[in-house]
């Protein structure tokens, strides 16, 4: 199995980002809305890349907006030849780690009602449904399940 290291995403992943995201989702994220979010210094923007390798690509990716009552999870995506080798866990455990001394923010994300595998990751890291957006994505007016995790520090 591969070795994987996780460091903050800079401008210069961009390119295998767009990648990613293009073969995750069906309305994928623009490269502008992505490098906002890099920009931000209130994001959390956090890579997964192969360390066994040099240069070792990007293989998943998570954003997280800072709000002022929770930390909003934007975006998690993993490369599809990585999925279901614990990138995502990874990068929402070290979310986790860095935001554990913040007990005033919890943490918040939209997830398709369709997409079981990810509910059942946010469940088991402690995410529990809060509610509904209603026709939330636009390529198909699908509802999101909105969950929410409290604070680590609690």
């Amino acid at each position: 199995m591969t070795t994987i290291e996780l460091r903050q995403l800079a401008l210069g992943d961009l390119l295998e980002i767009e990648e990613i995201e293009r073969r995750s989702y069906p309305t994928p994220w623009s490269r502008s809305m992505f490098a906002g979010e890099l920009a931000k210094p209130s994001s959390i923007c956090l890579g997964a890349f192969e360390a066994d390798v040099e240069d070792g690509a990007l293989v998943g990716y998570l954003v997280v907006s800072r709000y002022v009552d929770a930390w909003h999870v934007m975006n998690v995506a993993v490369d599809p030849d990585h999925r279901g080798r614990g990138v995502a866990t990874m990068l929402l455990e070290r979310l986790f780690d860095l935001t554990a001394d913040d007990a005033r923010r919890g943490y918040t994300l939209e997830v398709r009602v369709s997409n079981a595998k990810a509910i059942d990751l946010y469940e088991r890291l402690g995410f529990l449904s809060r509610g509904l957006r209603r026709g939330y994505y636009t390529d198909n007016r699908e509802d999101a399940l909105i969950m929410w995790k409290d604070p680590v520090g609690r």
